[in-house]
């Protein structure tokens, strides 16, 4: 890391917090079939309900199953929904908002009204839609949840990107007679890299809701699984007898959506030039 990016780095609040949090969840989640005190599927009637005790530390649920463990394994789900989808978000998304701002004219015509009209659906509908055509799984989530998102990144890639056509380095490319994929790749992509990666950063957080209440509604992932928006539902029916059971994947996720919320805040305040001499701790 440079010394201007380690300076970035120290010098929002912010970013620190949000990013160490995301970082320990994220390694958490990798760690966590070998870190899980127990098996996250297997059963254990004699212990349904048990209270969360110095033995299972979130208690366990209607199968016996130890919460803790589920819920550490169960982080892996929430974070490639919201990271994979943003993934896919930027690869389908960046690539039509430069097409539709250097091919004026019918291209970025027929990219825009599509555009309009996905932006025009809520998102959770927009979801519901992509989902109810075939049997829901983890990986259908994150496409759905993916090609929810690429309109707004094709919106802003092609709003930074019509800026930047006007700069004099790209006229200077056209004038020494570079084609459009040399001036897209060379000129204009580096420049809009910024406002992308803090729009992306921001979606985030979003995309793992979206997700999770997706999995919320059975459109995520399946039982057995321990995707954080699926413990919530099974929990509602026990609600009562033992919250536990969705009071810990319920706090989990609000602490991955805020560090997530934290650091893509943090990057916006050091990538955005107009917010460079904010949020300095």
């Amino acid at each position: 890391m440079s010394g201007a990016a380690l300076g970035q780095w120290r010098g929002s609040r912010a970013l620190r917090i949000g990013g160490c949090v995301v970082a320990a969840i994220i390694a958490l989640a990798v760690i966590s079939p070998w870190f899980a005190p127990y098996s996250a599927v297997a059963f254990d009637v004699r212990l349904r309900f048990a209270p969360p005790s110095a033995a299972h530390f979130f208690g366990t649920d209607e199968f016996g199953r130890d919460v803790f463990s589920r819920v550490l394994v169960g982080a892996r789900y929430s974070l490639a929904m919201g990271f994979g989808a943003m993934a896919i978000s930027v690869i389908a998304g960046v690539p039509l908002g430069l097409l539709a701002a250097f091919h004026r004219g019918f291209a970025e015509a027929a990219i825009m009204r599509a555009v309009d009209l996905l932006i025009s659906l809520p998102p959770i509908l927009l979801g519901l839609l992509i989902l109810a055509v075939t049997p829901p799984n983890l990986w259908k989530t994150i496409v759905a949840v993916g090609i929810v998102y690429i309109p707004i990144l094709t919106r802003l890639t092609r709003s930074v990107a019509l800026g930047l056509l006007e700069e004099d380095f790209v006229q200077a490319a056209r004038a020494r007679g570079e084609g459009a994929v040399s001036i897209l790749a060379r000129e204009i992509l580096p420049n809009a890299w910024p406002p992308i990666i803090v729009e992306s950063g921001l979606r985030v957080t979003f995309a793992i809701l979206l997700g999770s209440s997706l999995s919320f509604l059975g459109l995520g992932p399946q039982p057995p699984s321990s995707e954080w928006g699926l413990m919530i539902a099974e929990s509602r029916q026990f609600i009562d007898r033992a919250p536990w059971m969705g009071l810990a994947p319920g706090l989990s996720l609000c602490a991955l959506l805020i560090a997530v919320n934290l650091f893509g805040e943090g990057l916006r305040e050091r990538l955005d030039p107009r917010l460079s001499g904010r949020g300095r701790a």
